[in-house]
């Protein structure tokens, strides 16, 4: 599971009680606790640990920078003073959550001690001012379900912003001649998003194969990973080459410092080596590092913007969308040669040959059933989004490579967005609703979330705690 690490800022404003701001400051960092939340106080910054003093906003972002926190908390423990909690957030550039708790009854005389949903609209209006995106969960108690169900959501979305800020992908060799679809522009992911490749010719990984071979010891102990989880129906030889491939691969994105890559993986990689990426790239998907197909760099963008909503808990599927179910009028068959995580599948993989391809190296398994997450990050002429929605996995004819049937709201609404683009068939597919989380996420990395059914009204209500 990702770690995420919250700068801890409540915040009061001195007309209200102070006492009772530094009562909600301790209950609520009970319960952070209890909920198992990596987050860093502001107690030493004053006598109060509160928010409220502009002198204190430079100490704190000080300290919330060398503790390197992910997002920020800011718990309107009374009313809040907003004008420094706009300053702290402008100075950290993290994702912001913003809430406070239900006040209590006034008393027989009419005393209120807190307006905390009152301090919360005015600093809700400053972060606009500001132009600071803030996430907003409603203002319920501390041991409401939804104030759990907030801030774990709010973990998530820390995460993706973590992993778009900081994506360096391995490009192996250029994209295949024929797959115009998966061309790239690698300065404009530079610049408008920090996204960085590490392109190397097939050469470079050819060489570390050898290399491999050489050394022997991680070879052979991929080998016996294999043979304990795949049922193998290739030659030994053969074997031995997946093996090699991926470690590999993995040395190189360790070499480059990436936490994905992309591969052509034909036909240049057959002449050299015989066999097929895919069982090689679904050992890498397995362990969290996302290995995509046919040089697509936004396919591996998105592969680990989907894991990364998922706190990396979940191992995600890079599929084509490829034909329609022969029974199911919503119905589509998500396919790929065969690199799905092992965990996907809810048989034994078999490592054989692939639906299309002369040569050995691919898996075929049927992935499980069950509701999941579709995801596409992808973009041309300067504009970027994120396709995002929910299917179900169904029953289907047998098929090859690794597979899933699933449905749909509306297959021809689906099919006209990705035709009519930015999309392409390459999509990322995940066992976990993970949808209201990368929706959240996009407002933080200058992303635009595209739904391909009509459900955003139902995503902003559940982020409304609804």
């Amino acid at each position: 599971m990702a770690t995420i690490k919250l700068g801890y800022a409540p915040t009061r404003r001195s007309i209200f009680s102070a006492p009772d701001a530094i009562k909600y400051r301790g209950l609520t960092a009970d319960r952070l606790k209890e909920l198992g939340i990596d987050f860093v106080d502001i107690d030493d910054i004053n006598k109060e640990g509160l928010l409220y003093d502009d002198h204190d906003v430079k100490k704190i972002a000080a300290k919330f920078k060398a503790e390197g926190v992910d997002g920020l908390f800011l718990p309107h423990c009374n009313f809040g003073t907003e004008y420094v909690c706009a300053r702290l957030a402008k100075e950290l550039n993290v994702p912001v959550l913003l809430w406070g708790p239900l006040d209590e009854r006034p008393d027989e005389n009419g005393v209120r001690l807190r307006d905390t949903q009152c301090g919360l609209f005015a600093t809700g209006k400053v972060l606009r001012r500001f132009q600071v995106p803030f996430t907003y969960m409603t203002n319920c108690r501390l041991n409401d379900p939804v104030f759990k169900r907030g801030v774990k959501d709010f973990l998530a979305v820390c995460n993706v912003v973590k992993t778009f800020r900081n994506i360096r992908i391995l490009q192996i060799s250029t994209r295949p001649f024929d797959f115009w679809t998966t061309m790239c522009n690698e300065g404009e992911l530079l610049e408008k998003f920090n996204i960085q490749l590490a392109p190397i010719p097939m050469t470079e990984l050819t060489e570390e194969i050898k290399a491999v071979k050489a050394e022997g010891r991680k070879m052979a102990e991929m080998i016996t990973y294999i043979n304990e989880n795949m049922e193998v129906k290739i030659q030994e030889n053969q074997v031995e080459n997946v093996a090699a491939l991926e470690t590999a691969m993995e040395q190189l994105l360790e070499r480059y410092g990436c936490n994905a890559g992309a591969i052509q993986c034909w036909n240049a990689l057959q002449t050299e080596l015989g066999i097929m990426p895919c069982a090689a790239n679904s050992i890498l998907n397995e362990k969290g590092i996302p290995m995509v197909c046919e040089t697509d760099i936004h396919g591996a963008v998105t592969a680990l913007l989907v894991e990364a909503a998922g706190m990396d808990e979940t191992r995600g599927f890079f599929a084509d969308w490829t034909i329609r179910h022969p029974d199911i009028e919503n119905g589509e068959l998500l396919q790929h040669c065969g690199p799905w995580p092992i965990s996907v599948a809810k048989e034994k993989p078999r490592l054989t040959y692939p639906l299309a391809f002369d040569h050995p190296g691919s898996l075929t398994a049927e992935a499980k059933h069950g509701n999941i997450t579709l995801c596409r990050f992808d973009g041309d002429n300067g504009e970027y989004s994120l396709l995002l929605g929910n299917a179900k996995g169904v029953d289907g004819p047998k098929g090859m490579g690794t597979y899933l049937w699933i449905e749909v709201d509306n297959i021809k609404r689906l099919e006209a967005k990705i035709v009519e683009g930015p999309y392409i068939h390459h999509c990322v597919g995940i066992h976990k609703d993970v949808v209201p989380v990368l929706y959240e996420a996009c407002k933080y990395i200058g992303v635009k979330p595209d739904f391909y059914d009509p459900i955003e009204e139902d995503v902003k209500a559940y982020l409304r705690g609804e």
